[in-house]
């Protein structure tokens, strides 16, 4: 006699039916968080590279480079922590990758020369993707869609918050008691976020089925998606003339006719707190507006801004980078949930492109500025940082659609 078949088998989601309140927030407050832990970490040399750069003695092209090395990494590990994560669950991916992230951010602290700093940082971001790259497909997977696109809003500014206190508290921590402590601190920082994580996500279980043969057919399949690749070339482009723009901007702090230390540039980057507001409010104003209008709009928002960049007055400085902040998180704090929505299947996989995408713009960002920098100053950052800007707002008009 014939056997029926067996029924698929369906591992359980996190939540097994629709998440409680307490829950819910618990679980987001955590990977928030722990999201402010890593983004800290990633832009910790930021606001020091003058103080880099008399350390070890390295041009400022050079000196970008230990914020590159991270980024780079970041772009290359993404490809495989979304597929990771679709076969393991986002969970393990997680919490393990914030937990590692610790070991070489408090390795930079002891970094002998320039060569062992950049080995150090490139190790960060090769752990980094792990939050990075599944946060968004983990709210995407528990969450209905009327409140992704508010939670992933809130993550954006998140990223955002981390950004912000790494910067700041990089460059404080520095003016008291040197570069070397910024790392010890924060590395003890990441650690905790992993064990908040470890404690209070619910329990995340492996998908069924999948493999990474499966699992890379689905995530490269969306480079045959238009409206993906539209957003991919904008998570990329805004990011380059964004970390293009505050890399460099020390630099043009420390010289006339501004001469900044180390501290007061620290404060500078307090016009971050742009993000912090515009991406939650972005977030639910995208159920309301198309989030291919706010990814138009965005970029044009932060073309003005940069160009006011070249004023040489500190308070018009401060009034244009918050232009050039709140134009960047109009469209970035819609992107990655546009880039989840408009993917079918294997979302891990169209978030790990997104961010390699983000990523390797960042990197090119955080390099080649400095080279215009080195040969026509603060004009020459502001014009590479306006043609990526451009090339963002084409993305958004020409290749992205409704949806």
């Amino acid at each position: 006699m014939r056997l029926p078949a067996s029924p698929p088998l369906r591992l359980p989601r996190i939540f097994m039916t629709t998440p409680t309140p307490s829950t819910s927030l618990l679980a987001v407050s955590a990977l928030y968080i722990a999201t402010m832990a890593v983004y800290a970490d990633m832009y910790i040399t930021q606001p020091i590279l003058p103080v880099i750069s008399a350390e070890f003695g390295v041009a400022p092209a050079t000196a970008g480079l230990s914020v590159s090395a991270v980024v780079i990494m970041i772009a290359l590990a993404s490809l495989a922590s979304g597929p990771l994560s679709d076969m393991l669950g986002r969970k393990p991916v997680m919490v393990w990758s914030c937990g590692l992230l610790a070991l070489p951010t408090l390795l930079c602290a002891f970094a002998p020369n320039f060569a062992l700093l950049l080995l150090f940082r490139a190790a960060q971001g090769f752990f980094i993707p792990g939050l990075t790259a599944v946060a968004v497909a983990y709210m995407g997977d528990y969450f209905p869609p009327a409140r992704l696109g508010a939670l992933v809003g809130g993550w954006i500014g998140a990223t955002v918050a981390g950004g912000l206190t790494g910067r700041v508290l990089s460059g404080l921590i520095t003016d008291h008691y040197g570069w070397r402590i910024t790392f010890v601190c924060f590395a003890g920082v990441t650690l905790a976020c992993a064990l908040l994580m470890a404690a209070t996500l619910p329990r995340d279980q492996a998908r069924a089925g999948a493999g990474w043969g499966a699992a890379y057919r689905g995530m490269f399949a969306h480079l045959r998606n238009r409206q993906l690749v539209g957003v991919f070339l904008i998570g990329g482009t805004l990011f380059f003339g964004f970390l293009g723009t505050f890399t460099y901007l020390p630099y043009y702090l420390s010289n006339a006719p501004f001469n900044l230390g180390p501290s007061a540039i620290a404060l500078v980057y307090f016009v971050y707190l742009a993000g912090v507001i515009v991406s939650p409010i972005v977030g639910r104003l995208s159920t309301r507006v198309s989030r291919r209008k706010l990814m138009i709009i965005g970029p044009l928002v932060g073309m003005v801004g940069m160009l006011a960049t070249l004023i040489p007055n500190l308070f018009m400085l401060i009034i244009s980078l918050l232009i050039l902040c709140t134009g960047m998180f109009i469209a970035q704090g819609v992107a990655p949930a546009y880039a989840n929505a408009t993917a079918r299947s294997a979302k891990g996989g169209a978030g790990a492109l997104y961010l390699m995408s983000y990523y390797i713009g960042g990197s090119l960002g955080a390099v080649l500025p400095g080279f215009a920098w080195q040969a026509f100053g603060w004009p020459g950052v502001t014009a590479t940082a306006m043609i990526a800007l451009l090339a963002a707002f084409l993305a958004a008009w020409l290749l992205c659609g409704e949806v």
